[in-house]
């Protein structure tokens, strides 16, 4: 509220679903997130919430999850897990499940990995602890330069993007 962007702070679910929505649709102004206020699948969500057009958006594109008892918690904290597994959903992956399950985290950390994502990220950091605004930046960068994807069941993930790898292969 007082216009500084407190690094060390958390961040709020709620917040990285509105950047999420900005990032895929490039609605930099918001324009349009209202039309989807009403598109939220978790009870926890009101209409009136000023984040339920973002959030409406991304559990309708499929970016974001809830959790198991149908709730999406907008103002708790986010893990540095569940921040990389949007980010990695916006750009086409999770198309074949595995980001869920047990090992849903391990997933992520491993694409995340192998993108690149991580490198500027301290390997004593714990991506299962709420997620800083200095960290969700940091992986924001870094996810920058990750190419759209598609899959397919025979030939797994395939770069769309014009940044991608030669083979486009992950």
């Amino acid at each position: 509220d007082d216009g500084s962007f407190q690094p060390q702070s958390p961040i709020r679910r709620s917040e990285v679903a509105a950047i999420i929505y900005r990032i895929v649709t490039g609605d930099v102004n918001d324009t349009q997130a209202g039309i989807y206020k009403d598109y939220a699948k978790f009870k926890d969500v009101a209409q009136n919430h000023w984040a339920a057009g973002y959030i409406g958006y991304c559990s309708n594109a499929e970016l974001v999850k809830g959790y198991p008892n149908g709730t999406f918690q907008p103002s708790g904290n986010i893990t540095g897990y569940e921040v990389l597994a949007m980010i990695l959903r916006a750009v086409g992956y999770d198309k074949n499940g595995e980001f869920t399950g047990a090992d849903w985290a391990l997933n992520v950390a491993k694409y995340a990995e192998q993108l690149h994502i991580l490198d500027n990220v301290a390997k004593t950091t714990n991506l299962g602890a709420p997620a800083t605004r200095e960290l969700v930046s940091e992986i924001l960068f870094r996810a920058i330069n990750v190419p759209m994807v598609t899959y397919t069941a025979a030939f797994g993930y395939q770069n769309v993007g014009l940044n991608g790898d030669k083979d486009g292969k992950l």
